[in-house]
């Protein structure tokens, strides 16, 4: 989990495609002022060192019907059970972000649940049996704003 070196076409290119996923490499070169095939090397390159992983389209889930968002704080029976309980919530297909943390929680997740009472069947028959001391879950009534890591302006580094 190393610190990559990145120069300044690195920067442009990746300004670029946070942006836009979807920009045509030719528009990327003639942004950066370099060939097509010099951008697509270089995003071949930000990929194969894992800065990049990728693109996806984004599905809306309350436009698809998952209408409550939950972060839900986990306390584990045994701290030892972290591996089984990982993989026990990879099974769950409404959990959608898992992190290992400090503080309060073993673990923390994000879930999207049909309404409250999905929600409630999701805790409460899904996550309980994978060997939980307790929980505590936040709803989120709204995303205020979701964006990608700032690019470090590499102009100002030094």
């Amino acid at each position: 989990m190393g610190h990559h070196q990145l120069d300044s076409l690195d920067e442009q290119i990746l300004k670029l495609v946070a942006s836009n996923a979807r920009i045509p490499f030719l528009e990327v070169a003639r942004a950066c002022n370099v060939s097509g095939a010099a951008i697509h090397q270089r995003v071949q390159k930000l990929m194969n060192l894992g800065i990049l992983k990728g693109s996806e389209f984004i599905i809306d889930p309350e436009k698809v019907g998952y209408e409550t968002c939950a972060y839900v704080g986990l306390y584990l029976k045994n701290p030892e059970q972290f591996d089984s309980v990982y993989e026990g919530l990879k099974q769950i297909p409404e959990v959608v972000e898992c992190h290992y943390t400090t503080g309060q929680y073993d673990m923390f997740i994000k879930i999207y649940a049909k309404n409250n009472h999905h929600l409630l069947s999701i805790i409460h028959d899904k996550l309980q049996p994978l060997g939980l001391a307790r929980s505590e879950t936040i709803i989120s009534f709204h995303e205020a704003f979701h964006r990608q890591m700032p690019i470090p302006d590499l102009s100002l580094e030094d």
